[in-house]
């Protein structure tokens, strides 16, 4: 199948294209922030790689939300500036977050196995620590290598209802990739595990915990853990792979999927204004302890710079901020906060063939203060991998 990078089809190009210069109007209230150059931004995002965009600032110098493209292809209407989307593997932020909240609790420690709690699980699980999984050095084989090996593959099951031992069962079948410890490899099953975890320390599911302990006490309204509901509820973006048919590669609607085949690894519905809002609140203290946010944050390993849950990014010419990425079939998001919780920025991206990486990271260094040109064209391209789940490249 072709590259979403290097082959650009006709026709759907055509019907996305002519939309990527009709912005929603900007809501903002009154501050610093260069609207005009994040518009822009926005918009260039969408003309350089995507059929939409939405994208939210919140910092001292004021707030600025806006959108860019269509909300669907054939259609003029723009994206619902708060609408959801998909968010991907941001879901490992809040599931790490409830895991702290249990050790704050003493209801499990971080050194604790994993056969401990799920004895069996995998072959190694008495080598295998909670911390270890939070922070992808345990070496877990990832489900989603054997699951979605093909188009085909992922079309078969895009419905399907998984179990997560049907998910954690793909990795057990595989050897690890590394002893436990040793090295770094970015896993999913290690977030499916964790969320099994929960779920035996606590007696509920682990989404169940994340709207008791996070969605309620902030008001994130526009979150959900969606479990087997193939459907995003509010106003939405829709999401598109390319396929090829007849020889042309053609967009095929990914908005409806069954998340169970992502889990707690992946299945999380949000909007801008709630992840900012749950960053703004995770790095601000309100969400966890001192103690168990100094772990979350302390000795970031890897490509990158993995900590529990969470990643540090360093921005050319600007601050190093903290967050995450996530992919999952149709969407990309990119939510980052500064480590003073004092400014936050999430993109959701709606991703077509083509390439918006510049103009994503441009938007971003505008965001987080770099307002100079020489220092956002210093931003080597590639600067923010979103890992998840995506359809393997022919």
């Amino acid at each position: 199948m072709p590259s979403r990078r290097t082959v650009l089809a006709g026709s759907a190009a055509a019907a996305f294209v002519a939309g990527a210069g009709t912005a929603a109007p900007a809501a903002a209230s009154s501050g610093g922030l260069d609207r005009e150059a994040l518009q822009a931004a926005l918009d260039r995002i969408v003309a350089t790689g995507a059929t939409a965009a939405l994208a939210r600032v919140d910092s001292p110098a004021g707030s600025w939300r806006s959108s860019s493209g269509v909300a669907q292809l054939g259609r003029p209407a723009r994206p619902v500036v708060t609408g959801q989307f998909r968010v991907g593997s941001i879901t490992k932020t809040f599931v790490s977050t409830v895991i702290l909240q249990l050790v704050g609790e003493r209801r499990l420690s971080l050194e604790d196995t994993l056969e401990r709690w799920l004895p069996g699980a995998l072959p190694n699980g008495a080598q295998i620590t909670v911390r270890q999984l939070m922070q992808h050095t345990s070496g877990v084989f990832d489900y989603t290598e054997a699951l979605f090996t093909s188009v085909e593959d992922i079309l078969r099951v895009r419905y399907k209802t998984f179990r997560p031992e049907e998910l954690v069962a793909l990795a057990a079948g595989q050897p690890p990739v590394f002893e436990p410890g040793t090295s770094w490899s970015y896993s999913n099953t290690n977030y499916v595990l964790l969320g099994m975890i929960v779920r035996r320390v606590t007696g509920h599911a682990y989404g169940k915990e994340v709207d008791r302990r996070i969605l309620r006490p902030l008001r994130l309204r526009g979150t959900e853990v969606p479990g087997t509901d193939p459907t995003i509820d509010g106003p939405h973006a829709h999401g598109y792979e390319p396929i090829e048919q007849d020889g042309v590669v053609v967009p095929l609607d990914f908005t409806d999927l069954n998340p169970s085949m992502a889990y707690s690894a992946g299945e999380i519905v949000s909007s801008t204004a709630d992840l900012n809002l749950f960053y703004r609140s995770l790095l601000g203290g309100r969400l966890l302890r001192r103690a168990q946010l100094a772990e979350m944050l302390a000795n970031p390993v890897g490509e990158l710079n993995y900590g529990l849950g969470i990643y540090q990014q360093p921005l050319p010419g600007g601050p190093t901020v903290w967050g995450h990425t996530g992919g999952i079939f149709g969407y990309l998001t990119y939510s980052f906060t500064t480590a003073d919780a004092a400014t936050q920025a999430t993109v959701s991206v709606n991703p077509w063939l083509g390439d918006f990486s510049a103009a994503l990271i441009d938007l971003l260094l505008i965001a987080f203060g770099a307002t100079a040109p020489v220092a956002r064209a210093a931003a080597p391209a590639g600067l923010l991998p979103a890992p998840g789940f995506r359809l393997p490249d022919a």
